[in-house]
């Protein structure tokens, strides 16, 4: 073979390999390629699945412009500053836009152009905040109440329950105990049958700091059911300045996390109700007083009512929603002073007659005296009558003495003496009341005549100096407070530990 037959040889040899080389590496290039794109659809599958799980948070969208539920409008478009509108409303709006003759200069200057609304987009920043929306409902989906019936706690039960918390109030314990007994049957049995079982609604009568405000909250503690505390003194008819009266119900969908059928299980309590009774001799009209008793019937009865979201008055900004009352306990409390005295004027007008007549001052010292109170002195104070009918449960709760006091003092599951040892026992410190003392705050309590209320304010006061003064010295053991120290003629007995047992102490600690 000539020396150019080789060379050609050699030639082909090394274009070949040149091919082998170059298809490997195009084999790699490619390999390297389709790597790539998995990588980068899986980051954008992760990132889909995320965007999904924050659209799908379990609430639903509300159009901004109607105000219909996603699960009502269909699919809504989101556009910046957390605003979602309905398809048929944003076609709505581009029809208005693209046939309408107006001139929006002359727009801008004139707003009160009819079928037309100039917005601030200012103040549309938080226009759907998510305390604006409401629970999905899933299609065909049962609707549980979350109640069993042989779940339900009996009457002594609650009672049992409420007596670890609340300190005397017999009566008012054992009255709500059998009503919320009843209530939540009805609730759990309501299309068991064909007899209907009316609503257990309550009003509470009783001076203030006696325990209503902490009975209801004991309770709904209990129960494991939302709960709503409302003021009846910032009520107004509709229209006028102050809270609508839906904001009650509007207020426990806000506790039960916008869940509405969560919501249509839950307790209502209305404080101050003797707030809104009748103005007597007034020539105005009564916007405050019983206008609002006729608006909070259906509310009572049990009706379905529209309620603003995340607000306390409905306007053009707030979404709305339908609740059904009839399945919610309210429960009415009120001091109703003066109505002693509608009751004594009674009970005397009663027996001042003949020769076996009782004397007029006969109940001036009756500390009882509510617990006579009827629905006739409730109208004579200036309750209508169809509110006070559907209010079927009435109780009263006795003023609280010097002997409840002092139980209130020591006895309840957070009594506020425990909480002052407890704080003082993450000192090392035994805190310690003699018996004169906790008798000498019940009676300074007495005379501020606010109830319990009282003996958290008379403790704070003189327990400021001990709380400051006790951590200065690691060898005081325990401290007992004594009715001098209470009256201010004498100081708190200190014992100090034994210098061997506070070495032992610290060299435990460390």
């Amino acid at each position: 073979m000539s020396d150019f037959e080789h060379k050609d040889t050699d030639d082909v040899i090394d274009v070949e390999a040149t091919i082998t080389e170059e298809q490997d590496d195009n084999k790699h290039v490619q390999d390297f390629r389709e790597v790539i794109p998995s990588e980068e659809s899986g980051k954008d599958t992760q990132l889909e699945s995320q965007e999904k799980e924050k659209e799908d948070d379990g609430y639903e969208k509300i159009c901004f412009i109607c105000h219909r539920p996603e699960s009502e409008a269909g699919k809504m478009i989101d556009l910046p500053n957390n605003i979602t509108v309905c398809s048929d409303c944003m076609q709505r709006s581009f029809d208005a836009m693209t046939n309408s003759n107006i001139d929006y200069n002359d727009m801008l200057k004139n707003i009160n152009i009819p079928g037309m609304q100039i917005i601030n987009m200012a103040d549309l920043e938080n226009a759907t905040p998510k305390n604006q929306k409401i629970k999905k409902k899933k299609k065909g989906e049962k609707v549980d109440i979350g109640i069993d019936i042989r779940d339900i706690p009996a009457p002594h039960q609650i009672k049992g329950s409420l007596d670890e918390y609340v300190i005397g109030q017999e009566y008012a314990k054992k009255a709500m105990s059998v009503a919320v007994y009843n209530h939540y049957k009805r609730v759990a049995t309501d299309t068991m049958d064909d007899i209907e079982i009316e609503k257990s609604n309550m009003l509470m009568i009783g001076p203030t700091g006696s325990g209503k405000t902490f009975l209801v909250k004991t309770l709904a503690r209990l129960l494991d059911v939302p709960l709503a505390i409302t003021d009846a003194t910032s009520l107004t008819e509709a229209g006028y300045i102050g809270d609508d009266i839906e904001s009650v119900v509007s207020k426990l969908l806000a506790a039960a996390d916008n869940d509405v059928d969560k919501a249509e299980r839950g307790i209502i309590f209305i404080d101050e109700i003797d707030k809104i009774a009748k103005k007597k001799n007034s020539s105005q009209r009564d916007v405050s007083g019983e206008s609002v008793q006729q608006g909070m019937l259906k509310l009572l009865e049990g009706s379905e009512v529209e309620v603003p979201v995340g607000a306390n008055s409905k306007n053009a900004m707030v979404p709305m929603t339908t609740v059904n009352t009839k399945n919610i306990l309210f429960i009415c409390g009120g001091a109703f002073p003066d109505l002693e005295e509608i009751i004594k004027e009674r009970l005397t007008n009663d027996s001042s007659m003949g020769f076996n007549s009782d004397l007029k001052d006969k109940f001036d010292e009756d500390k009882d005296i509510l617990s006579k109170v009827t629905v006739e002195d409730l109208r004579s104070f200036g309750m209508i009558p169809e509110f006070i009918g559907r209010l079927p449960i009435i109780f009263t709760l006795k003023g609280l003495d010097e002997d409840m006091l002092v139980k209130i003092l020591r006895e309840p599951k957070n009594a506020i003496l425990k909480q002052y040892q407890k704080l003082l026992a993450l000192d090392e410190v035994k805190l310690e009341f003699d018996e004169e003392s906790l008798r000498e705050i019940a009676k300074k309590a007495i005379k501020k005549d606010t109830g319990a209320r009282a003996l958290r304010a008379i403790i704070e006061e003189f327990m400021l100096d001990i709380m400051y003064e006790i951590p200065k010295d690691d060898n005081i053991g325990e401290v007992t407070i004594t009715k001098d120290y209470i009256l201010g003629t004498g100081g708190p007995i200190i014992n100090m530990r034994s210098q061997e047992v506070h070495r032992i102490e610290k060299k435990a600690a460390q």
